[in-house]
């Protein structure tokens, strides 16, 4: 396998997972949060709606990565998940700063950030 490949491979399972968790957030915002690693609360009538409006834009942000993958255009491809990476490092220390689980912001937000700078330098490097 290339690099090229492996690097496609990796943006296609990012860009799949986030549309996937952005749909959870708007379908089931409790279970989302509680993977975010932030516990709302959901009885107030605004949360529901940021919830929903983080849904939506983690369902585009997915779908720019698949739009860019069919155009074929695999360095702009790894300049903008290089440029996204900001997002699940905002999201881990939103998560510490906020006293959710070390865990989440670790294990998820910051294996996160790690598998997509290694998919950049990937589609980077090809």
């Amino acid at each position: 396998m290339t690099t090229t490949t492996i690097g496609y491979t990796l943006a296609g399972l990012i860009a799949a997972g986030i549309i996937f968790i952005g749909a959870r957030f708007i379908v089931a915002p409790r279970v989302a949060a509680a993977g975010y690693g932030v516990q709302p609360d959901l009885g107030q009538p605004s949360v529901g709606a940021y919830l929903s409006v983080k849904g939506v834009r983690d369902i585009a942000s997915g779908l720019f990565v698949f739009i860019l993958m069919v155009a074929g255009a695999s360095h702009l491809v790894g300049w903008v998940i290089l440029a996204a990476t900001i997002i699940p490092l905002a999201d881990a220390t939103i998560v510490l700063r906020d006293g959710g689980s070390k865990s989440i912001a670790w294990g998820v937000h910051g294996v996160t950030a790690a598998v997509m700078l290694i998919t950049s330098a990937l589609l980077l490097i090809s």
